[in-house]
């Protein structure tokens, strides 16, 4: 616990969270807006035009666990990128810093400084996504008052929130990982931003390209990128055509699990001088 307290004192003793929550707080603002004017186009808007191969979806989208689980969820997209760069910060401000030889001095077994790494990240994880929920529970319910659909609290939308807590808390046990593979905290946060911007969007249009010409099945390969398969978390309801949301929270771990393992590996083995 010490260890892990240490690493917690290091990141409250700079800047970086409070310059990534005040980066946070507009994205999450213009991502509620457009949730609201998404929500509101599925409850009040003309959808006489949908594509009967779409009409599934957009149904089970426009049901108020749906609705209610995208605007608890809001801002899930940039949150996860927040909280995997506080990861990479929580590995790569000791070598930014050049306290990393002090630390190892310090606390010798380099599994343990890796473990506390990892559970200060998750924490902090976690913490971005209690304020960000409580911000999305006011503000969600306000939304959704003003396009005239009734907040659900059904199980559905709790096991969404739920998952967006596994998602904040596993995005930052990868953000280690980076850190780890990349050590230059400009170099890692550079790599992870272009990563995951430009994976998520390039797998979008791949992925709706393939699936147009060779079916639904290929909604599929949305597993194999980390962001994606977030977004499939916290749907309020599996939505036809695409996998289903304990599918994508599996696949997630998997690479946190990795992420983990094979960032403490690396940093068992690798020189620090």
């Amino acid at each position: 616990m010490n260890l892990v307290r240490s690493e917690l004192l290091k990141i409250r003793t700079t800047s970086t969270w409070w310059i990534l929550a005040l980066i946070y707080l507009p994205l999450w603002g213009i991502t509620l807006f457009f949730n609201y004017v998404q929500s509101d186009q599925l409850v009040n808007g003309d959808l006489s035009q949908v594509p009967a191969d779409q009409t599934d979806a957009i149904e089970a989208v426009s049901q108020p666990d749906s609705l209610t689980a995208n605007l608890f969820t809001n801002g899930q997209f940039m949150g996860l990128m927040m909280v995997m760069l506080l990861g990479i910060i929580v590995v790569t401000s000791e070598f930014f810093h050049q306290t990393v030889t002090t630390t190892f001095l310090t606390a010798p077994h380099r599994s343990a400084v890796m473990l506390a790494k990892l559970v200060a990240a998750a924490g902090l994880g976690l913490l971005f996504w209690l304020v960000t929920t409580a911000a999305n529970l006011l503000a969600g319910s306000a939304v959704l008052g003003g396009i005239g659909v009734e907040t659900s609290y059904g199980s559905a939308v709790w096991e969404a929130v739920g998952l967006n807590g596994l998602a904040y808390l596993l995005w930052a046990i990868l953000g280690v990982g980076l850190g780890v593979l990349i050590r230059s905290q400009i170099g890692a946060t550079v790599t992870g931003i272009l990563l995951y911007l430009g994976g998520s969007i390039g797998a979008v249009i791949i992925i709706s390209t393939l699936a147009a010409r060779f079916g639904d099945w290929i909604n599929n390969l949305q597993l194999a990128v980390p962001s994606l398969a977030s977004s499939l978390m916290v749907a309020g309801t599996d939505i036809p055509g695409n996998p289903p949301r304990w599918a994508g929270a599996a696949v997630l771990i998997g690479y946190a699990v990795v992420a983990g393992v094979v960032g403490t590996l690396m940093v068992r083995r690798r020189d620090i001088s």
